[in-house]
């Protein structure tokens, strides 16, 4: 379903006719915004408000801890802290994350996962049902192998057969995407000589490759200026936020969505360098909204 409704759209959802939906934007009682003379229905706004004026008993849902999980993301979570918002973070990789939302442990969880035509959508609905979760678009970002400094002999996953590597833990989505790229090539993780402890997060992967404790790693391109390292880009993907709706309208998660969408953010994100922010918001699920 589309993010905005049109007039006529807002009548069929609510049964009523244009006139009456008119009569509503217009003493202010639904929510709306005015675009080049045209009047446009937040749908997530608008089941929001429906549902806020349902009658007869309702079953109180405990709250839910101010706490985003999965993905490490260093323009996320600069984000989450320049915000304002107060939420929290745990980050221990993109499937962690799902199992927190699924347990309730988590307001919101970051999600690149690689899919067959697309990013976190299988892998929402497999793990959550059509449970009311919206899933929100951060950025697409470049990823591929990260390399110590003075280190350029290594221009793919073929290359890295010996050589002293950095894995994420099994909980990452990078980590299982690795994991399939080094069988496409023909290789196992008994190929490379992996290091024994595993980076919990996209920085800590980068420290690791900047103080010369590994050869390479699988991380992300926006790291690789900052840290010092090579880069070879092997992949683009969707980075999201997967959020459960009754906490979407709350005043910490407005504030962060507020925040990525100022100048500041997309300013910080060019500064980065590896990020695309041309679809950022755009709602890629909206479950159990009708």
């Amino acid at each position: 379903m589309p993010e905005f409704l049109t007039t006529k759209e807002l009548a069929d959802l609510l049964r009523i006719g244009e006139r009456k939906a008119y009569d509503l934007a217009s003493s202010g009682e639904v929510p709306c915004v005015r675009a080049m003379g045209k009047l446009l229905f937040p749908r997530a706004e608008v089941i929001a408000w429906l549902n806020a004026s349902r009658s007869g008993p309702q079953v109180a849902e405990p709250p839910l801890p101010p706490i985003v999980a999965g993905s490490h993301d260093p323009l996320l979570d600069w984000a989450l802290r320049e915000s304002g918002s107060g939420l929290a973070t745990y980050y221990d990789g993109s499937f962690d994350g799902l199992n927190r939302l699924k347990d309730r442990t988590a307001q919101a969880a970051a999600l690149h996962i690689h899919e067959d035509g697309g990013f976190n959508l299988g892998a929402l609905r497999g793990a959550l049902g059509e449970a009311p979760v919206v899933l929100y678009e951060v950025a697409h970002r470049q990823r591929g192998l990260l390399l110590a400094p003075g280190v350029s002999d290594i221009s793919g996953f073929a290359d890295l057969k010996g050589r002293r590597v950095i894995l994420r833990q099994e909980s990452a989505a990078s980590q299982r995407l690795f994991d399939g790229q080094l069988e496409a090539h023909g290789l196992t993780r008994a190929d490379l000589d992996a290091l024994p402890t595993c980076a919990r997060t996209e920085e800590e992967l980068a420290i690791a490759l900047h103080d010369g404790k590994a050869e390479a790693g699988f991380g992300l391109g926006a790291l690789a200026g900052l840290y010092d390292l090579g880069f070879c880009p092997t992949h683009a993907e969707r980075l999201d936020l997967a959020i459960w709706r009754r906490t979407y309208f709350d005043e910490p998660m407005l504030k962060l969505l507020a925040f990525v969408q100022s100048d500041r953010f997309a300013a910080r994100a060019a500064e980065f360098g590896g990020y695309d922010l041309s679809h950022l918001g755009t709602i890629h699920h909206n479950g159990a909204s009708g």
